[in-house]
């Protein structure tokens, strides 16, 4: 009787840390560059299918049979956490200081108080000494940061700014409408992207950040246009519903689960009395 109690509490608690996370990924709908978070629930009947191979009980067994028993009565949990970096739609703004990423596993380099940050949010702007900064005020980094360091600025009569498919920057010579080249954005390519962490701000971590590559041929800059959010609000509502469903069955089971323990319990005392 207990061990169902806690199986349903355990269950419960589950489905609350997934209703954190669908909550989280809707609240960000709307959010430039932000990417989907998603968990697993661990299935054990699908990891003893996958693992019983291995192990030495043989199938078919009373030894087998015990085993996928235990399994099947421990709670299910969160086994797993993963980021959904698939591109989402473009806006057109018209903006020349807003930068898209048409493809997937690509990030700009910012400059923030913590240290060297990725982000997907191409929305920047200019702040009043003319450097080209995120909404949050981080330095976008050029292309050669690490070898030369310093930033990606413009004058005051540097009004025309254009920037190519490769993140190759042009501005005009100042008084005129003739177009110079001038650095490039860093874009940069992490091997592996499961190894980036969510900082907020649409901003992540990585720590091989030192030994990244400006990619200069990417063909994926879309000047005048923003990567909206990643998030499907409709199959995040879908989920938050079935969570929902879910978390009302295991207080069903709770409850029965109680109530034959009390009933239990009373009939009990009844008979020793």
């Amino acid at each position: 009787m207990q061990s169902g109690y806690y199986s349903s509490a355990a269950g419960m608690v589950t489905q609350f840390n997934r209703l954190d996370t669908i909550a989280n990924n809707l609240a960000n709908v709307n959010t430039v560059g932000f990417k989907e978070d998603n968990l697993v629930v661990g299935d054990f009947q699908r990891l003893y299918k996958e693992a019983r191979d291995e192990l030495d009980n043989q199938n078919h067994t009373k030894e087998g049979a015990e085993f996928l028993n235990r399994a099947m009565t421990k709670a299910p949990q969160i086994v797993d956490a993963y980021t959904d970096f698939s591109v989402g739609n473009t806006q057109r703004t018209d903006n020349d200081m807003d930068f898209a990423l048409s493809r997937e596993g690509l990030f700009f380099l910012v400059k923030t108080p913590q240290g060297i940050r990725l982000t997907r949010d191409g929305s920047f702007t200019k702040d009043d000494e003319g450097r080209l900064i995120t909404k949050s005020g981080y330095e976008v980094l050029p292309s050669n940061y690490f070898e030369a360091g310093g930033n990606i600025t413009f004058n005051s009569d540097e009004n025309i700014i254009k920037v190519d498919k490769n993140g190759q920057i042009y501005k005009n010579i100042p008084n005129t409408v003739n177009l110079v080249q001038d650095t490039n954005l860093f874009i940069a390519q992490p091997e592996n992207i499961a190894f980036l962490k969510k900082e907020g701000d649409s901003l992540y971590r990585y720590d091989g950040v030192r030994d990244l590559k400006s990619q200069n041929e990417t063909q994926a800059i879309r000047q005048g246009f923003v990567e909206k959010s990643n998030v499907n609000a409709v199959n995040m509502m879908t989920q938050m519903i079935e969570t929902n469903r879910l978390v009302g069955m295991y207080q069903k089971a709770m409850d029965a689960q109680m109530n034959d323990m009390n009933t239990s319990a009373i009939e009990k005392l009844a008979k020793k009395a």
